[in-house]
């Protein structure tokens, strides 16, 4: 066998890295979470609720004051002088 027979796709490993580097990540804060919850919670589902949601940022005050909203909450309910978007 020669050298010549081995080709890397260095793209491939790049995408295999990252992508064991992110559940490496997820893993890790999910541990984290669970011994947090561990003993600050008092049932199941509340351990179960703060170890799903451990890969959740919290907001900032700049995410939750100022500026106007782009979007509605329900497009399908717009104000009565506007008409929804596909719709006549």
């Amino acid at each position: 066998m020669d050298g010549s027979d081995h080709v890397i796709d260095f793209r491939a490993l790049e995408r295999e890295l990252q992508a064991a580097l992110r559940s490496d990540r997820r893993t890790h804060t999910e541990n984290q979470a669970k011994l947090r919850a561990a003993t600050h919670t008092h049932s199941y589902q509340e351990f179960r609720d703060i170890v799903l949601s451990c890969h959740l940022k919290p907001l900032e005050k700049k995410d939750k004051e100022g500026g106007a909203r782009q979007q509605p909450w329900n497009p399908l309910v717009a104000p009565s002088n506007t008409q929804p978007a596909g719709r006549p």
